[in-house]
């Protein structure tokens, strides 16, 4: 599967932003999604997941109650939908995937098969 990230962009601090991870082919919904961020000079990191239906996601806690992860299956593609947004939530964000069995979903990158090119979001202050 292919995915494409968009929707990043300059907001100011208490904007709010929502991305989008359009997928390729015909099994979207075989896959657990997942988003991740890196700021400048950070390592990447763990932001939140999806399992392939949408009824069971997971936050960092960072985000948590701040960022909304979703999915529509019939357009493959998953949302991140971010509230309140903070200068400290400048970062490049990717999107990412894997096939899933069950009602899984993952937090750990190296749990990925793919990603996106990302998408850069940059809060001012």
């Amino acid at each position: 599967v292919q995915l494409q990230a968009s929707g990043g962009g300059l907001v100011q601090a208490g904007g709010s932003l929502r991305l989008s991870c359009a997928a390729s082919g015909r099994t979207f919904s075989s896959y657990a999604m997942g988003w991740f961020r890196q700021a400048p000079g950070k390592e990447r990191e763990f932001v939140a997941t999806i399992n392939w239906n949408g009824g069971s996601t997971y936050y960092a806690d960072s985000v948590k109650g701040q960022f909304t992860i979703s999915r529509d299956n019939a357009k493959n593609t998953a949302y991140l939908q971010m509230y309140s947004l903070k200068p400290e939530d400048t970062a490049v964000y990717y999107c990412a995937g894997v096939l899933a069995a069950g009602g899984s979903w993952y937090k750990e990158g190296w749990e990925y098969d793919y990603w996106g090119p990302g998408t850069l979001v940059t809060v001012s202050s």
